[in-house]
């Protein structure tokens, strides 16, 4: 494989990753957030105290417990997906969720606040004004799957020890970084820094220039 080729397959597998995760965490965690957010239930402030201590779940536990489900003595054995990408998307997952829930949440919330009385004082029913703060809160909630994503562009720990970082098949742009790092090979890691930097700028830029025209 050459540089040019091993590079581009990093590159590739890299936002496969990422962007696989981000969606699931998006799928979970964004209608999970406007249902705390909306619904008042016994334990609401307790899962909404857990959602946001998540955040700082540290990315090598994440790995780790992901490591111990797929391992061959592992409940989840017997599906060989340790050291393969499906793996590294389930361990970023479990990191982007608690992102976008919690940022949903406080979205949702913020919205709901504002308009409940306004909506009740109109007339609307539940229904409509529960629709209506989902409505005004999508910005807010596409925040949060940037953000998810940026976590999950961005990892590393959770990524390497679930993966292996196995050249042609796990690597990807972070863990080839460190890879380069340990190596001394300094000019390679700040190239691929660059590249994960511009991967980032240019994704965020296209949200934020879909949400300026309307379409989110």
């Amino acid at each position: 494989m050459s540089v040019d080729a091993e590079v581009l397959q990093i590159v590739g597998l890299s936002l496969l990753v990422a962007g696989t995760s981000t969606l699931i965490g998006f799928v979970v965690g964004a209608p999970l957030g406007a249902l705390i957010a909306l619904k008042e239930f016994p334990g609401r402030n307790f899962v909404r105290t857990l959602a946001f201590t998540f955040y700082g779940f540290p990315p090598v536990l994440a790995g780790l417990l992901v490591f111990l489900l797929l391992s061959r003595d592992g409940p989840l054995g017997a599906l060989g997906w340790l050291f393969t990408p499906i793996g590294m998307v389930i361990a970023q997952t479990f990191l982007v969720i608690p992102i976008v829930m919690g940022l949903t949440i406080s979205a949702v919330m913020a919205v709901e606040r504002r308009l409940h009385e306004t909506a009740r004082t109109l007339g609307a029913d539940d229904r409509q004004w529960r629709a209506t703060a989902l409505h005004e809160a999508r910005l807010g909630v596409v925040t949060a799957v940037m953000v998810g994503f940026g976590r999950a562009v961005s990892e590393v720990g959770a990524v390497l020890i679930v993966g292996g970082n196995i050249r042609g098949h796990t690597r990807v742009l972070t863990t080839a970084i460190v890879l380069e790092t340990s190596q001394a090979h300094y000019l390679e890691a700040t190239v691929l820094g660059v590249i994960l930097f511009g991967i980032a700028f240019a994704v965020f830029a296209v949200l934020q220039r879909l949400q300026g025209r309307g379409v989110l």
